[in-house]
């Protein structure tokens, strides 16, 4: 059950669709497992790597080994949330939001 301030995956999916850019594949958890979201993905051209939910009658193959390199862009995203300054989000300009992410993103490729 959904509270304030949270959205489901496919709610958001729904709502990101038209801003996707050009892909040749998207990386999506189960969460995105959606016979409407695959179509979209298909007719944007885009492959879709996503795994198919457990309660499917018919498992969705996809490319696994994409997939397990997915934990890379996790980690990038947890690393980030280290640094104090991004994962509360003082910086109110989006401008100086994303210069603060670039730094550190800069400083953890670094290091």
């Amino acid at each position: 059950m959904l509270t304030a301030g949270q959205v489901s995956d496919f709610k958001g999916a729904a709502l990101l669709l038209d801003t996707l850019p050009k892909a040749r594949t998207l990386l999506g958890d189960r969460g995105y497992d959606a016979n409407w979201f695959r179509n979209a993905l298909k007719d944007k051209g885009i492959s879709p790597c996503i795994p198919s939910k457990r309660h499917r009658k018919i498992q969705i193959e996809h490319n696994k080994i994409l997939y397990k390199q997915r934990h890379k862009v996790e980690n990038m995203f947890a690393k980030l949330k280290d640094w104090r300054r991004v994962h509360t989000r003082y910086d109110r300009c989006a401008h100086t939001f994303f210069s603060a992410i670039l730094i550190a993103a800069t400083v953890i490729f670094w290091l």
